[in-house]
């Protein structure tokens, strides 16, 4: 595995992000913002935002396989969700846990989460950045 993740003592320990991803592969992979959309380009989870984050999650280990890799692989996530409130905190997570079971991996990562206007499309509720490293 090409990245170490860390939770460093004197900082908290969360439950849906890491604090530090130590990566030491020889290729860096840059993934597009991934939306809740299937590989026709249909709307997954139209108003649903856990639906919505699994698809996205999805997408994400779908582009990470086309190279090679895995979630494993991945030193850090953004995700930009619509108009975010500490409510919607339940739904994001119920979302990425159904991808870690749909994936069979952990996708709990390093990651940057922000609250925006609005995203390329009206529909969409959230966008899933990636950056990973491979051997």
């Amino acid at each position: 595995m090409s990245v170490d993740l860390i939770d460093p003592a004197g900082l908290l320990t969360p439950q849906m992000y890491r604090q530090v991803a130590v990566a030491s592969g020889s290729r860096t992979v840059y993934l597009s913002g991934q939306v809740a959309r299937d590989a026709e380009g249909r709307p997954v989870g139209a108003g649903d935002l856990a639906a919505q984050v699994e698809q996205a999650y999805r997408n994400v280990a779908t582009a990470l396989a086309a190279v090679g890799g895995t979630f494993d692989d991945v030193a850090k996530l953004t995700v930009y969700v619509v108009d975010w409130s500490p409510e919607k905190l339940a739904d994001l997570g119920a979302g990425v846990s159904r991808a870690a079971d749909a994936i069979r991996g952990d996708p709990i990562r390093p990651t940057t989460l922000l609250g925006v206007a609005a995203l390329g499309e009206p529909d969409l509720l959230v966008e899933v950045e990636a950056v990973a490293v491979l051997d």
